[in-house]
């Protein structure tokens, strides 16, 4: 509801006055670096009881602005994988050959996104997530170096907050294949960027910096031409007068004096990722290379990090795509107790999984990503993307390994020396598992959404909590919020189907019907956890979870079914799923995701939490 949203943004800060000066830091930096929401986006809508379908269907129906381009393209890089690149060798050998990496760069693909005025191809989102649905169906490796380098690299940070300077000086070489890292990920940091040590110094009068510190885990920084690095700049002064950090990034030449990189790291998967340790000695950086600002590093980091998780879910939907095509072929083939192994049902209703888990996955991402083409806020539904389609991904690929057995824990290389079909699941389960973890874990995730979700409420209500305001303009704010809320919590149990999209099949009404009414339970077990909770809310990490959970499967279930309408209407072509296939495929989604909710919800009181809880802190006292 529209009354959720006061107009100034400082109405919703968090009190940290009653958190340590560690836990107030990170608080601090988090929420300066949020920036306003752009509008009422849909998975925001979920969580407040008011899904709007409409404007939703209305974004996904639109064509792709670049239809007859991005086709053409997929096509080409289509071909070029099948002709010069070899996953298994690439896996093999630990490296991705130069000459590929060249006919990648012919064709354009280091600068998908990036406009066709600084020499790249000017694509859309849409053909960016497809490409990387095409390449996650392929090769891990390649997925994760084009992706490093477009999504968290140079390209959208500068496409995004870049000064036209910025542009024409980087975008050109970028697009035609100078490779791109992003350096953020400290021994101490992870999701936590107040406790950033690596330090950039003014000199020279604020002309340049000096940068010292060193960087964990910076995908592509063996490779790499240029690096955006975040570090700490020197301390600014915030609204209530004290200082606050200030995380600042920085375009840095990997070639700079001072740099170097001190190990390549190796990993249980992506055995070819350009991953390493990056030292920074007294690197001095011009204060042009600056992006966006002093202390607006964060910002800078968290929209590169919003777009690059939807990369993930689309490699996720091509990796699942293949891991179906894969089972298909095995079931059909592989024979026991004379018949088809795809005739039991312990197999079967694997392959339905796997199917629906797909074609959801796929739909989630084509819809987020007619969202950033048009310009609206994205950021939640990106995350869903990133949560649902991650952890999805990796129970297809599970299921893909139990469904061809010791064939799939068999390495390709194996099969083939023995004459059988070299399918390279081991390969693939592999590669995929870092998918749960990159650009925000799970469990990061989850908390970022819970915020998120929360954020409507603490904005009306959170002043009447806040121990930094008067008594008067507490209890101002607890009556003005009290008003609210007894208007708006009934209506919570009204049903309001105003933002249903026109016309549609009857299957489709049906189950919008359901995701509108799950969404206001969703909104009053949200509301119910505040009450009983209150600031305590956050320490509540699994029930939070599950609220969320509850959101993701909301959120699939309708851009499935909306994306299917699509499709049923020949505006769009599928080309894994038949069409013919489609109202199977969404009625078992249907009663899947009823029966997953159903589950969450019963949880959100489980008493095995605080039993957990217990046992955990004397197991790590002991």
């Amino acid at each position: 509801m529209n009354t959720m949203e006061p107009k100034n943004k400082k109405d919703g800060a968090i009190d940290l006055s009653r958190y340590s000066k560690e836990k107030r830091q990170a608080l601090e930096v988090t929420e300066e670096a949020r920036g306003p929401r752009l509008m009422d986006g849909f998975a925001s809508g979920l969580f407040m009881g008011a899904p709007k379908f409409a404007p939703l269907y209305e974004v996904l129906k639109k064509p792709s602005p670049d239809t007859e381009e991005g086709e053409s393209f997929l096509k080409t890089l289509e071909r070029t994988l099948d002709r010069h690149a070899n996953p298994d060798e690439i896996d093999e050998t630990g490296e991705i050959p130069d000459s590929l990496l060249e006919k990648l760069a012919e064709i354009g693909a280091f600068g998908i996104k990036i406009p066709k005025k600084y020499g790249g191809l000017g694509l859309s989102q849409a053909t960016y997530s497809r490409a990387a649905k095409l390449l996650g169906s392929r090769c891990g490796n390649l997925t994760a170096l084009l992706s490093a380098h477009q999504s968290i690299g140079l390209p959208q940070p500068l496409i995004r907050y870049g000064t036209e300077e910025q542009k024409k000086k980087y975008l050109p070489d970028v697009a035609k294949g100078a490779i791109t890292a992003f350096a953020l990920t400290e021994d101490e940091v992870g999701s936590d960027p107040s406790r950033l040590k690596t330090k950039a110094k003014p000199i020279k009068g604020g002309k340049s910096y000096l940068i010292n510190g060193q960087k964990l885990w910076c995908t592509n920084g063996t490779k790499a031409k240029y690096l955006v690095v975040m570090a700490r700049t020197p301390s600014t002064t915030g609204s209530n007068g004290k200082p606050k950090r200030s995380i600042t990034a920085f375009i840095v030449d990997a070639h700079s004096p001072g740099l170097e990189i001190v190990q390549r790291c190796r990993f249980m998967g992506l055995r070819a990722l350009y991953n390493g340790v990056v030292r920074f000695h007294n690197v001095e950086v011009p204060a042009e290379n600056v992006i966006l600002g002093p202390g607006k590093g964060m910002r800078v980091a968290l929209n590169a990090l919003g777009v690059g998780r939807l990369t993930l879910p689309a490699a996720c939907s091509g990796l699942a795509y293949e891991s179906l095509k894969i089972a298909r072929r095995w079931c059909v083939e592989r024979r026991q107790w004379g018949s088809e192994i795809g005739k039991h049902e312990a197999i079967s209703s694997k392959v339905a999984d796997m199917t629906a888990d797909a074609f959801a996955t796929d739909s989630m991402v084509r819809m987020t990503s007619a969202l950033v083409d048009a310009k609206v806020d994205f950021r939640m539904e990106s995350a869903l993307c990133k949560l649902w389609g991650t952890e999805t991904a990796w129970r297809v690929i599970d299921d893909l390994m139990q469904i061809r057995g010791g064939r799939g824990y068999e390495t390709a290389k194996s099969l083939a020396s023995r004459g059988d079909n070299p399918e390279p699941v081991e390969r693939m389960m592999r590669d995929s598992r870092i998918n749960r973890i990159f650009e925000g874990s799970t469990e990061i995730m989850k908390l970022y959404l819970a915020r998120e979700a929360l954020d409507p409420h603490l904005r009306l209500a959170g002043g009447a909590m806040d121990s930094r305001l008067s008594l008067g303009v507490r209890l101002l704010t607890a009556l003005k919020a009290g008003a609210h809320y007894s208007l708006w919590y009934p209506s919570q149990y009204l049903p309001s189907l105003s933002q249903m999209p026109a016309g549609g099949s009857r299957s489709t009404r049906r189950a919008l019907a359901y995701v509108e009414g799950t969404s206001r339970k969703l909104s009053r077990s949200l509301f119910h956890a505040m009450a009983i909770y209150g600031p305590a809310l956050e320490k509540r990490q699994l029930l939070l979870g599950r609220l969320v959970d509850v959101a993701g499967e909301l959120f699939a279930l309708t851009t499935s079914h909306l994306r299917a309408e699509v499709i049923l209407s020949g505006k769009e072509t599928c080309k894994e799923i038949n069409k013919e296939d489609l109202p199977a495929l969404l009625a078992y989604l249907d009663a899947r995701t009823r029966n997953r909710v159903r589950s969450l919800f019963e949880e959100l009181r489980n008493p095995a939490d605080g039993k957990g809880r217990r046992l955990a802190r004397k197991i790590l006292a002991d």
